[in-house]
């Protein structure tokens, strides 16, 4: 028997219930104690997936707290950007908040989605309501007022927590996300509010750095101007301020936890990072998806399968060779994707060094993103130089994202770091198996050999070895289907992953209610 069968018997073995006629089985969820009471959290984040969305934070933000609202009274804070006021949804106006230093007073709007979620929108039309992104315009320019718009919405939740938006509703815990949100931990602790707060980093590499002279706009005390609180380099960084005021700082992923706090990954923060780890304060929980990402019902796709229906992926995949407008599959290679922000951390120059070996090997590549413009010009020339094996779309759109994923056999996934990721979640539910580097949460959640293929460096030879694994591996069907059964059954539900975070609230809430 060869080794690529003996392979494929044991990753059958490993998947045995998981097989041709047999139902997932039902996670094993342990709540951590069912009939405790309801707290109040309030989620501050820059984005909500379906009403505002660049990355995985809008994703994230949408999914973790519905996945915790049996648990906990959730609700989510979001500025009122353009889109949001326009998103059809009815906004019912039920508070509103006082100006600050430089900061202008606001509104608050309440929007009911269709599951119940409740969303707190931060009216602030001059703020918010203008043509482009959350961060910039549309030339992918930052905001130069970004400070004060993400200053207003770490403030507003200082507020909530006071009861000073004019609501009843008042949170027993902040959590907050990312940089846009750092100085809501920070308001919390300069005004003398005992409600706790959480930080999750869900991208070190973003800090929303500022010049020092914004102090007095922000009413950004001295004593927060030192090394040891948010003072970076000579700025001022939000990120930073809310890993040195929040009561506990999460990460999201174990593996990039660790990463953090050693001078590769650390951006200039490692050391401070180290001695929150080494107090206790500092922890790596691993993002999940949500329940749309299912093959046999999401309704984005032309036509659902599941384990072994593999006709159902060979109807996505002649799509997306119509759609990027590559060569019809009369040959027998594979298809590549790349799902993703076309930025600098991708590692997408790697792709295109090797775009010659993988097109030489009878692959085809079909990418969909956008991001810097230097990366975006680069994909767009290599689709030129192979036309009809690679195919380029600059943009993104959720429904032929997820026919990607679905039409797939490999996703090409060479992060330079990565805190988390989520397209190898999608894809490996899709039956899609991720070609990505070791590091991050691409190393927790991708099991090398099983559930796809992994590398070490962020080199040439590395990814080109992982790649060429890739090719053997699609060689032998059995093997290949079986490693996609294997893929197709991973855990990776935010169902199956929220006890961690019920755990962490419970220990700050506790924490805090001790020291009253």
């Amino acid at each position: 028997m060869s080794n690529a069968a003996v392979q494929a018997q044991r990753i059958e073995r490993q998947d045995q219930t998981m097989r041709v006629g047999a139902s997932r089985p039902a996670p094993q969820i342990r709540t951590v104690q069912e009939n405790e009471s309801k707290k109040k959290i309030l989620f501050v984040t820059s984005e909500l997936s379906e009403l505002i969305k660049t990355g995985g934070l809008g994703d994230v933000s949408a999914a973790l707290p519905r996945a915790l609202r049996p648990h906990h009274d959730v609700r989510v804070l979001l500025p009122g950007y353009r889109q949001v006021m326009q998103s059809g949804h009815p906004i019912r106006l039920v508070g509103s908040l006082a100006g600050h230093a430089a900061l202008p007073g606001g509104r608050i709007g309440r929007i009911d989605l269709d599951d119940g979620l409740i969303v707190y929108v931060l009216i602030s039309p001059e703020l918010y309501e203008r043509d482009g992104g959350p961060y910039g315009d549309n030339r992918n320019q930052d905001w130069p007022d970004n400070h004060i718009r993400f200053a207003r919405l770490g403030l507003a939740a200082a507020d909530f927590a006071a009861g000073e938006a004019g609501i009843s509703w008042r949170p027993d815990l902040i959590h907050a996300h990312d940089w846009p949100a750092g100085l809501a931990p920070a308001y919390l602790r300069w005004r003398g509010q005992r409600t706790p707060s959480v930080f999750t980093i869900h991208n070190l590499a973003y800090q929303g750095l500022w010049r020092p002279e914004c102090r007095a706009e922000l009413a950004i005390p001295a004593e927060a101007c030192r090394m040891e609180r948010m003072e970076f380099h000579g700025q001022l960084s939000f990120l930073k301020a809310g890993i040195a005021y929040a009561d506990r700082i999460t990460t999201v992923s174990a593996t990039y936890a660790r990463e953090i706090t050693t001078p590769d990954f650390g951006c200039g923060l490692e050391g401070f990072l180290r001695e929150k780890a080494e107090h206790g304060l500092l922890c790596g929980i691993p993002n999940g998806i949500d329940e749309s990402w299912e093959p046999e019902t999401d309704a984005h796709l032309l036509r659902n399968f599941g384990v072994n229906d593999w006709e159902g992926k060979a109807v996505h995949a002649e799509h997306v060779r119509r759609q990027f407008a590559l060569e019809p599959s009369s040959s027998s290679g594979p298809l590549f994707v790349v799902v993703s922000r076309l930025v600098q951390q991708k590692g997408l120059d790697l792709t295109h060094a090797l775009a010659e070996t993988l097109v030489a090997h009878g692959g085809q590549l079909a990418v969909l993103g956008r991001g810097e413009p230097a990366v975006e010009d680069s994909m767009r020339q290599l689709a030129e130089h192979f036309p009809g094996r690679v195919g380029v779309n600059i943009g993104f759109e959720e429904t032929v994202a997820r026919r990607m994923f679905a039409g797939a056999d490999f996703l090409l996934m060479p992060s330079r770091y990565e805190p988390c990721g989520l397209s190898q979640l999608y894809a490996q539910r899709f039956g899609s198996l991720p070609v990505a580097r070791k590091t991050g949460g691409l190393a927790d959640t991708i099991e090398d050999g099983v559930t796809g293929f992994l590398f070490e460096e962020p080199s040439l030879d590395s990814y080109r070895e992982a790649l060429l694994r890739a090719f053997r591996v699609f060689a032998t069907p059995s093997l290949f289907h079986a490693m996609r059964c294997r893929a197709m059954a991973v855990p990776c539900f935010w169902r199956q992953t929220i006890d961690p975070y019920l755990r962490l609230y419970r220990q700050v809430l506790e924490s805090r209610h001790g020291e009253a």
